[in-house]
């Protein structure tokens, strides 16, 4: 499977959701490629702390591509593994779009209660652009850096599930500060110690509601 994480907006954090998708998949036992399509290269950096923390194992393989190259790089690479996770940045660009092109999934995270869900209807354009190429692109949508406990993490719900031709994943990510511990570490959530379980279960429980 290819999986691209984007968004038309910053911010929502599609880089943490790649990240830790490549190496839950690699912990299932798939042969996983990280590709970081996104300028700022921030799963890149999330690579190299991780090489220092693990001495070097990474568990997955990592590359940077970005524009046009992406798409017939990235075409080349797919039969030598099992999934590969594409990391698009948060802006419209020719990285994201040649990601989209050859992807399986797609996934947008969306937070709750800002501004950033306000470009779904730019998301939705771009998706019904791909699928004219790409016409077995499965979008799926969720809320990421959700409030612990707030009536907007089930207005916000309510509203992603109305959006046609997008799937979407009812498990949300909390905005926790696990999260950013790992990160800095090069570790995904459910690899910190101490261990915050909560944060455990909920990056668990989306990513096996992703098609595999």
């Amino acid at each position: 499977m290819i999986y691209t994480v984007g968004g038309i907006k910053g911010g929502t954090g599609k880089t943490t959701i790649s990240v830790n998708l490549a190496v839950w998949l690699a912990k299932q036992g798939g042969d996983v490629l990280l590709v970081d399509a996104d300028e700022q290269e921030s799963a890149t950096d999330f690579t190299s702390f991780r090489e220092h923390t693990l001495n070097g194992e990474t568990n997955y393989t990592a590359v940077k591509l970005t524009g046009d190259q992406l798409r017939s790089q990235v075409t080349k690479l797919s039969s030598k593994y099992d999934h590969i996770v594409i990391d698009s940045g948060g802006r419209d660009t020719i990285s994201q779009r040649a990601a989209l092109v050859i992807s399986d999934v797609s996934l947008f995270p969306f937070r709750p209660r800002s501004f950033d869900f306000w470009t779904i209807t730019k998301v939705q354009n771009l998706i019904s652009e791909i699928r004219t190429v790409n016409p077995e692109l499965r979008a799926m949508v969720f809320i990421n850096q959700a409030d612990i406990r707030s009536e907007d993490n089930r207005e916000t719900a309510e509203q992603l599930k109305e959006i046609e031709g997008f799937e979407f994943i009812p498990d949300m990510v909390c905005n926790r500060k696990a999260f950013a511990l790992a990160g800095g570490q090069g570790l995904a959530v459910f690899e910190l110690s101490p261990q915050d379980a909560k944060a455990s279960k909920e990056i668990n429980a989306l990513f096996k509601a992703i098609p595999q």
